[in-house]
């Protein structure tokens, strides 16, 4: 199975939002929420989409050939690329009903371990959701990372208790969340956290604890002072707020500023192994890609995840070689030109 026709089959059982198209690209589900779509125009996916587009790549096949490693170190653990699977919630009122949110995070899960990388998974309104996510991880022996949304801190408390129990070897909050319309009114609460809550927050968990939303080097500054273990730029997909800059476009001085004292990980409209050589070149630690590995599970289950695993992998790989870098590390800021 290849993953041409992992997004075939997945356009018969998706649902009626997403259309499982060959490049996700966000220009075919613009403004449905529910739905994979982006908030307000709707073009803000389309933006983060289409600005990875426009770096392009310096070749330079003036090297020695080396054996090629892809493998990246992650908070103690060794993973066999640097991307990994974003988190997805609510996958019934998004993408329609072949899975739950249980069934969907341990096909992804499992996936995403037998490829060597690591599933971020989602929280909801249901607090069933949070439980099922982190039994399925602890069924991996803590191979996955657990996101909870930005509720109040007492509700976190309850969360942390249960990633606690799970074995994750790190947590995330995407704190960006607090724009989600199902968020709002809602109780608990969901909301904004200050600096002095997320630090709360960030000893509360007792594990590397990566903050996600993050898209201006004040705030990147902020999560420094918080104390947390790693930040992911993202403005949630375009989900969550219309007209934002790309991630692309604001993760180069959000790498400068954090300079190597956290981890940075970006996501939003990365679609391609050329795109996961790009964010790593422009600063970025490693990856997160969340709509397309929807499209994996519904259109090929863990079959369908080992195929997208496979074509991004094979992709930043040939970039790798192309551009001279053998090593993770030797992707450097002079291999992209702007």
């Amino acid at each position: 199975m290849n993953y041409a026709e992992v997004t075939q089959n997945a356009r018969d059982c998706i649902g009626p939002y997403c259309k499982a198209c060959p490049v996700c690209n966000g220009a075919a589900c613009r403004n449905t929420m529910p739905g994979p779509g982006a908030k307000g125009t709707g073009t803000l996916a389309m933006r983060n989409y289409q600005k990875w587009q426009e770096v392009c790549i310096n070749m330079d096949t003036i090297c020695g050939q080396k054996t090629l490693n892809t493998e990246t170190d992650l908070f103690g653990k060794k993973f066999a690329y640097p991307f990994f699977a974003g988190p997805v919630g609510a996958v019934k009122l998004h993408y329609g009903d072949k899975y739950t949110d249980q069934e969907y995070n341990e096909i992804l899960l499992r996936g995403c371990a037998q490829n060597r990388i690591a599933a971020f998974t989602g929280d909801g309104t249901d607090y069933n959701v949070m439980i099922e996510a982190t039994s399925a991880i602890e069924k991996l022996s803590g191979q996955g990372i657990p996101t909870v949304k930005p509720w109040d801190l007492d509700t976190i408390r309850e969360k942390m208790e249960l990633v606690k129990r799970s074995g994750a070897f790190a947590v995330a909050m995407d704190i960006d969340g607090a724009g989600l319309p199902f968020l709002q009114n809602l109780n608990p609460p969901a909301g904004s956290k200050s600096v002095e809550e997320l630090r709360e927050i960030v000893k509360m968990a007792e594990i590397p604890f990566i903050l996600k939303g993050i898209m201006t080097v004040k705030g990147a500054q902020k999560a420094l002072e918080a104390g947390v273990s790693g930040i992911v730029v993202s403005n949630h997909g375009g989900r969550v707020l219309d007209q934002c800059p790309s991630t692309a476009e604001v993760l180069p001085a959000i790498a400068r500023a954090v300079d190597g004292q956290m981890k940075v990980f970006v996501d939003g409209g990365i679609r391609s192994g050329v795109d996961v050589f790009k964010a790593l070149a422009l600063g970025a630690d490693a990856v997160l890609i969340a709509r397309p590995f929807v499209t994996a599970v519904y259109g090929g289950g863990e079959d369908g995840v080992s195929a997208y695993v496979d074509k991004i992998g094979s992709e930043l790989k040939d970039t790798m070689r192309m551009c001279g870098a053998f090593s993770i590390d030797e992707i450097t800021p002079d291999m992209i030109w702007k």
